[in-house]
């Protein structure tokens, strides 16, 4: 399959998508029906195991949306598990170092450019559709991988992250970030505005696109116009404003 989300990135546009953390294929087959680029099926804080993981996937396939997994952990047995589901790309929560960076690159991407193991996985089409070959080159062009800058450390070391060879977007980890000033959840302090401003004036003078978590249309719209081409938001947040404006009109 083609990456649609990573193709967009390549060419320069914005992509939207919401973080998951249900084990429920229904309700990603209906998100998948409704315009997402692509969906994060959210595996570090929710319960999603690889089995789980898998049949979503599959339900993001019925409405053409980007399957992309976050991990629990930069480790390579893990971050393997998870893309042998098919899944189009990865997450990978606290990334401080370039050395963090190449491990985690290393990981989702098959020899020459990684070492991941190749199996008969799902990922692979068990096997059958495609040639060895073909699928490990396709799958090092198409994966995305996307790099999560929540620490003081991971913001110190951003310059030497982005000169590591695979990464495609470097996402701003707000609550973590915030967490790591002590100002846990002060979104409006001066300290942690200037901090994020920092990454995206980094990560805006690279090829590297600039990934953010919004709470509303609003914050999506005034990111955009900053430059961030990859913007998310939490599932819940739009569960809660539409029942809320649904309730509130009727």
């Amino acid at each position: 399959m083609i990456n649609q989300t990573k193709d967009k990135l390549r060419r320069g546009e914005t992509v939207y998508g919401a973080f998951l953390r249900y084990c429920e294929p229904g309700l990603v087959e209906v998100l998948g029906q409704t315009g997402w680029d692509f969906l994060v099926l959210d595996a570090e804080h929710g319960t999603m195991q690889p089995r789980e993981c898998e049949n979503l996937v599959r339900a993001t396939e019925l409405g053409g949306v980007t399957p992309i997994v976050r991990v629990t952990t930069n480790e390579q047995p893990v971050i393997l598990r998870y893309l042998d589901t098919g899944a189009m790309g990865l997450h990978v929560p606290w990334v401080n170092t370039a050395e963090d960076a190449q491990a985690a690159v290393q990981s989702a991407k098959f020899q020459p450019q990684g070492r991941r193991g190749v199996a008969g996985s799902r990922a692979a089409s068990y096997g059958y559709d495609i040639s060895w070959p073909d699928y490990i080159k396709q799958f090092n062009d198409q994966s995305l991988v996307v790099l999560q800058a929540e620490s003081t450390e991971a913001v110190d070391n951003l310059d030497r992250i982005l000169e590591v060879d695979g990464v495609d977007v470097i996402f701003i980890g707000p609550m973590d970030l915030s967490n790591s000033l002590g100002i846990p959840g002060r979104f409006d302090d001066p300290k942690f505005k200037d901090t994020v401003q920092r990454i995206a004036d980094i990560v805006l003078k690279s090829d590297v696109a600039l990934g953010i978590m919004v709470a509303n249309a609003d914050g999506a719209a005034q990111w955009k116009q900053r430059g961030a081409r990859y913007i998310t938001i939490p599932f819940e947040v739009v569960l809660r404003q539409g029942c809320r404006n649904y309730l509130d009109q009727v």
